[in-house]
């Protein structure tokens, strides 16, 4: 993984499990054990398939940088799909408090997003390779005395 791919992936990533690791103390309190269980599973879903996402950008932009924009577009809107049919199936769930699985998924896809943005926004990252200068032959003329 080259090093902008991993900071990005870094700088998306901290932040949203910390927010992660904020909602499930705040589901711990409000519903209980249950509710720290669903917020943990929304946050792990949240960060697999948009990890899984930013990965599969990547690799669409290095190998066709001309549907890059396509893809995201593409990527986003099947992510956001996905998630909802997440939060569809796991409505009535009794394995863990589903309104704390939802809430936890909405933020942790919100931050996500924010902090990629925020991540693309601060990459120093070349959009035009340079070509490779030629360095100036330093010619001596000889004197003839």
């Amino acid at each position: 993984m080259p090093s902008n791919d991993a900071r990005t992936l870094l700088r998306t990533a901290v932040p949203t499990v910390a927010v992660g690791a904020v909602a499930v103390v705040v589901s711990a309190v409000a519903a209980g054990g249950k509710g720290a269980l669903g917020s943990a599973v929304g946050t792990l879903v949240a960060l697999l398939f948009m990890g899984i996402g930013l990965l599969v950008l990547q690799r669409t932009a290095r190998a066709y940088p001309q549907l890059f924009q396509a893809m995201g577009l593409l990527l986003y809107v099947t992510q956001l799909l996905l998630l909802f049919v997440f939060m569809a199936v796991f409505k009535d769930t009794t394995l863990f408090h589903p309104k704390a699985f939802g809430f936890s998924l909405v933020v942790a896809t919100v931050v996500w997003i924010a902090a990629q943005a925020r991540a693309y926004l601060k990459a120093k990252i070349l959009y035009v390779e340079p070509e490779p200068s030629a360095a100036p032959k330093s010619e001596k003329s000889e004197s003839s005395s």
